[in-house]
């Protein structure tokens, strides 16, 4: 069955970095689109990045775009997301997710916490 599984999330400072790891099984990693999505608190779903299956081409929301960067490991299934230049506002529970169609549907990990706070 689809395993994702999210690491790297933890408390960091205004303007610091982090990145996050998703180890992926279960299914044929290297045919699929990517993607990384997150929640804050109250709030729904949003989409923050996806990544072809061959890492050709990567797109982003606007609130990461210039900040964050998406990519993927086909030979060892893994998906990353580099983010740099952290604010308040991506503070949040980072999911990866797998394929495409509503967000809510798309197969993710448990998620790893993200907070950016002083």
């Amino acid at each position: 069955q689809v395993q994702l599984v999210e690491s790297g999330g933890g408390l960091v400072q205004p303007g610091g970095s982090l990145r996050l790891s998703c180890a992926a099984s279960g299914f044929i990693f290297s045919n699929n689109l990517m993607s990384w999505v997150r929640q804050a608190p109250g709030k729904r779903l949003e989409w923050v990045s996806s990544i072809y299956n061959d890492g050709s081409t990567t797109t982003y929301a606007d609130s990461v775009k210039g900040r964050f960067t998406v990519s993927r490991d086909n030979a060892n299934n893994m998906l990353y997301l580099q983010m740099n230049s952290l604010n308040s506002e991506d503070t949040g529970v980072y999911y990866c997710a797998l394929g495409l169609g509503p967000l809510e549907s798309r197969p993710k990990g448990q998620g790893t916490q993200v907070t950016v706070s002083s």
